[in-house]
Order: structure tokens, then C-alpha cells, then sequence
């Protein structure tokens, strides 16, 4: 298990750069259509814990299906490093593809079934805290 600490991301290019201060045990994949042809690993994170360092002014915004999530890509490189999720729009979820220095092999990936979104979501709500 990861210790609670700052993690440095960025985009590609560098233009778009953030911390996240988060204890990173765990990925969430998704097999919606985007999150599948991205190839992201998400994980949870609040205004609090994430904040963008550089480059707000290179985001794009890309919306879909319900425009409930709102995904940001730097409109430079085209990689995405996080988005506002469909399952909580109040919160982000970080693209651990875009952390430097982490070891994403060491971390358990929880499958998210994007494909059957309505279903998915339900059970996580369902969840007792």
C-alpha cells in the first residue's frame, strides 16, 4: 500500500500540470467507450486533494451521452489527465497514467462496468460506507 503523499502529473506535452495528495492503493478501469479507448486508470480525488499547478488555460472539454461528465484533455497533446465523473460531478477522478514515479503495477485495479453504466452505478450507491 501506497503511504499518503503528493503525487506530480502532467500531461505529455508538460503544458497541463497537477498534484494529487492522495494514499493511491488502488485503480478503478473503466470499460465505457472512452475510458476503454483511453486506456485510463482512475482514481478518486476532491478540490481538495487535486489541484492543477499549470496550464488550466490548455484544457479542452469533451462531454457525451448524458453531459453529466465532463472530461478535460490538454487541446495540445490530446491526453486527458482527469475529468469530473458521471458517478459524482462534485468530484474528480485523476488518470494515474499521468503520475510520475508511480508504480501502477503494485496497485489492485477494481473494474468499473461502464458498458452497463445504470447498473454499475447502483451497485456502488448500494454500498454500505
Amino acid at each position: 500500500m501506497t503511504d499518503h503523499q503528493t503525487y506530480l502529473g502532467s500531461c505529455h506535452c508538460g503544458r497541463v500540470k497537477f498534484e494529487l495528495q492522495a494514499t493511491v492503493a488502488y485503480a478503478m478501469e473503466c470499460n465505457c467507450s472512452l475510458c476503454r479507448r483511453k486506456g485510463a486508470l482512475w482514481h478518486g480525488a476532491s478540490d481538495k486533494t487535486l489541484r492543477i499547478v499549470s496550464g488550466e488555460q490548455d484544457l479542452t472539454l469533451y462531454q457525451f451521452g448524458t453531459l453529466t461528465a465532463k472530461h478535460y484533455s490538454c487541446r495540445h497533446c490530446g491526453i486527458s489527465p482527469f475529468t469530473r465523473p458521471r458517478l459524482d460531478p462534485a468530484r474528480w477522478a485523476v488518470n494515474l497514467r499521468c503520475i510520475d514515479a508511480l508504480d501502477l503495477s503494485s496497485l489492485e485495479i477494481r473494474k468499473f462496468d461502464g458498458v452497463n453504466w445504470e447498473e454499475a452505478a447502483q451497485a456502488i450507491y448500494a454500498k454500505p460506507k
